[in-house]
């Protein structure tokens, strides 16, 4: 792999790191851990107490951010040494890089010595991407695929049913039929918000499936191929025409809102969504969701494979408290602990095995909780569209470059779900940044 290109190293990152090493255990410390302010964050942070009154004399500082400010400021500090954080929340994106390029700590080796960590209970797919050379630089806090999302209450009303695994015109259809602007409802939500691992996201999932392909397997930029203009056509179409409101500047947390307060039909997106949906404190839905695999085209199996993990930067002069906190927050304990006192649909989903046989878990999650964890574990990143390609990857293509490609081709697309270009001129201008990195891959070879 190509080392990531550094982000500016005057960018502000708004914290400072304490310095000073300290053995495991010993007390007077302050661990800073940069997060995505999603809601099982949010849940870690209010259970944190716990943490601090079983390890005195380390205190936790969490820098909670929304997920396009988390990838840039965690990425320009680790990159550079920054120092800042203790823990980073990233993914499986960032994580097999970052080992390569040596800026993340192995956290197998701390695994192997923490008693009852069991890192083998981890979903192997997501193992194994968290993985470089056998072990893991990040653990997983949840995991997810995707799916569909829908209300069958509306659905039965109107007569409609959905299989299994809907075909992506069948869902077309039935937002037609479910959009009711004059109650305030649309027929579907899907994201159209700029960033890489938002719009792009469900998008790249409706490009596979359709066939497309980022490049061929000489690393020949393809998005104005007939496949992909297709895909994105019908993407752009489909949420114009029957999505939400201000649909090219909504992301993952306002889909969820349109959706667990009644305001939309469907949701294709994470399947993690289930910890706000299912949630009495949070939904006006609960109990009237069905959910079904990622709609498909050509390709089946056509759901993403993503997980927000925790890894320790190098720079970090508090590894082995950061290691502390991260064993902590993903270790079998601290599931039973959220399931017991906020809740068993607030449980992180899709990191450990042994999650789906609790029987409170099961029981709580019988709608959705197979269906995940079938999702993720039928995911094959090596082979995520229909043709071969020379990158891994289903919403991302985990190449370094893709962070700052992606974000200039998802702008493209929220301006064409804007209507303020159309489908092709954004393919057009994608191409060109496409180009740009394929014959760097080209010129290399």
């Amino acid at each position: 792999m190509k080392p990531i290109l550094a982000l500016a190293v005057s960018a502000v990152l708004g914290l400072s790191g304490c310095a000073g090493a300290g053995s495991f255990g010993a007390g007077g410390k302050t661990v800073t851990i940069a997060m995505v302010s999603n809601s099982q964050m949010q849940d870690a942070i209010a259970l944190s107490g716990a943490f601090e009154r079983e390890n005195p004399g380390t205190k936790l500082k969490f820098v909670s951010l929304s997920e396009n400010e988390a990838r840039a400021k965690i990425t320009a500090s680790v990159a550079t040494g920054g120092g800042e954080f203790d823990v980073v929340m990233i993914s499986n994106y960032e994580t097999p890089q970052w080992a390569h390029n040596g800026w993340l700590v192995n956290l197998s080796d701390y695994a192997r010595r923490t008693p009852g960590y069991d890192e083998a209970d981890f979903i192997p797919t997501l193992r194994e991407s968290l993985s470089y050379q056998g072990d893991m630089y990040a653990v997983p806090f949840y995991g997810e695929s995707s799916f569909l999302m829908y209300r069958k209450d509306l659905f039965e009303q109107a007569g409609l049913r959905l299989p299994e695994e809907p075909t992506w015109s069948q869902v077309a259809d039935a937002a037609a039929k479910l959009d009711d602007p004059v109650s305030g409802r649309s027929g579907i939500c899907l994201r159209g918000k700029p960033g890489w691992g938002e719009s792009l996201a469900p998008l790249n999932t409706v490009i596979n499936t359709f066939g497309g392909r980022w490049f061929d397997e000489d690393w020949h930029a393809q998005l104005t191929s007939p496949e992909v203009e297709r895909a994105v056509q019908f993407y752009v179409d489909l949420v114009r025409a029957h999505g939400e409101p201000g649909a090219a500047t909504s992301g993952f947390g306002e889909c969820a809102t349109q959706l667990s307060q009644g305001n939309t039909a469907m949701w294709y997106d994470a399947t993690s969504a289930v910890s706000v949906l299912e949630d009495p404190e949070s939904s006006k839905v609960v109990g009237k969701i069905g959910y079904a695999l990622a709609p498909i085209e050509q390709k089946p199996n056509s759901g993403w494979l993503y997980t927000w993990s925790l890894g320790i930067p190098k720079a970090s002069h508090k590894q082995d408290q950061a290691w502390q906190f991260i064993s902590w927050m993903t270790g079998k304990p601290y599931l039973r602990m959220v399931g017991e006192q906020l809740g068993w649909p607030r449980v992180p989903p899709g990191s450990r095995l042994s999650t789906y046989q609790i029987p409170e878990y099961r029981a709580a999650s019988k709608a959705y909780g197979p269906l995940t964890l079938s999702s993720i574990e039928g995911v094959d990143p090596a082979h995520s569209t229909t043709k071969p390609v020379p990158y891994t990857g289903v919403q991302f293509l985990t190449i370094p470059e893709f962070q700052d490609l992606g974000t200039r081709v998802s702008q493209q697309i929220s301006a064409a779900v804007a209507g303020q270009i159309s489908v092709r001129d954004a393919l057009e201008q994608s191409q060109q940044y496409a180009e740009v990195v394929g014959r760097s891959y080209r010129e290399s070879q």
